[in-house]
């Protein structure tokens, strides 16, 4: 499936750095992915997006690049990169389950000053688009131009969040705030699993319908972020999604081995991906499934997500096979 990757930093950073210089950058990833065992889509190479906010004085909209090639053969790519530097970053490689090879179903999505991005699927979806698309005003259905279940699902996030008394279209001067993007996110993924639940048992058994949905989305105002880590199961484990930060970001040996440092307790960058871009794994803090994710400045929060699929017991065991099934872990 798709793999994605965020970028926080007090300072600029080349996206090359990132993208396309490490050794396991997304790029990589892209048709060497080290955690996919899902040997049906074995590249992410159904297009693939960028996104990154410039100088406030040229609007609070992020620039978003996306396009159908390869990521690993888009020469535009790595001449974007390579002179395009910026504090905050979304990047996306996909491997598509919903939706035709389009740029219109490329990620990241955004509007406005928000910016999406989602890893996983809604294996149930055509038993639940309706209903999502009956819960949307208007101008949020109509919004929607690929046909992916992520975009979908971005379109409920941003109906949900002008329900709470929040403009999508109208970002205050400094953003939403990360408690607001935070209950957003929630809310969004509590409305999903109310859509599973009224999809009726007699459905379930005589189409053997999976309702087992991997929820891993990121999203962005442009000042704070919000990543999950979830998946609608007691019992399985969620894909991948790993943290790292801290002063700088370097490569150590001009040869792609780059390494996270750390200069004092504080954090000057945070990275999030679904998979290490280093292979130094002590430099990268596993995210519990079924939790979400919040950097706010350069500070990173991460929060149980307490739910029907909760348990609080630390001992408590899930099965990885389900998201290795997937690709994703």
């Amino acid at each position: 499936m798709c793999r994605f990757l965020v970028y926080k930093g007090s300072d600029d950073i080349l996206l090359s750095k990132l993208i396309l210089d490490p050794t396991h950058s997304i790029l990589t990833q892209s048709f060497d992915s080290r955690l996919r065992l899902d040997l049906s889509r074995p590249h992410n190479g159904d297009g693939f997006g960028i996104g990154y906010y410039t100088d406030q004085t040229l609007g609070s909209e992020p620039c978003i690049f996306t396009s159908t090639t390869p990521a690993w053969n888009c020469s535009n790519l790595q001449r974007l990169a390579s002179k395009t530097t910026s504090r905050l970053i979304f990047a996306h490689v996909r491997a598509t389950t919903e939706g035709s090879l389009s740029e219109d179903n490329c990620h990241p999505f955004c509007h406005g000053s928000l910016m999406w991005m989602h890893n996983g699927g809604l294996q149930c979806w055509k038993y639940i688009k309706r209903k999502l698309g009956d819960q949307l005003a208007d101008k949020w259905y109509l919004g929607v131009h690929g046909a992916t279940d992520s975009e979908w699902v971005f379109a409920l996030f941003l109906d949900i969040l002008e329900r709470m008394g929040n403009n999508p279209s109208k970002p205050p001067r400094h953003g939403f705030g990360p408690t607001v993007l935070r209950e957003a996110m929630l809310k969004t993924i509590k409305q999903i699993n109310d859509f599973i639940a009224k999809i009726p048992h007699i459905v379930i058994e005589n189409e053997n319908v999976d309702t087992r949905c991997l929820l891993n989305f990121a999203v962005t105002d442009g000042h704070s972020v919000i990543c999950t880590r979830y998946v609608s199961s007691k019992t399985d484990e969620a894909a991948s999604l790993y943290y790292s930060s801290g002063s700088y970001w370097s490569d150590k040996s001009t040869k792609g081995e780059f390494q996270m440092d750390r200069q004092d307790k504080g954090a000057d960058m945070v990275l999030v991906a679904s998979e290490p871009l280093t292979f130094d794994r002590e430099s990268w803090v596993t995210v519990p499934t079924n939790s979400i994710l919040t950097i706010h400045k350069q500070t990173v929060m991460v929060h149980p997500i307490i739910d029907e699929y909760y348990n609080s017991n630390p001992w408590h065991s899930r099965s990885s096979q389900y998201a290795q099934d997937k690709g994703l872990n």
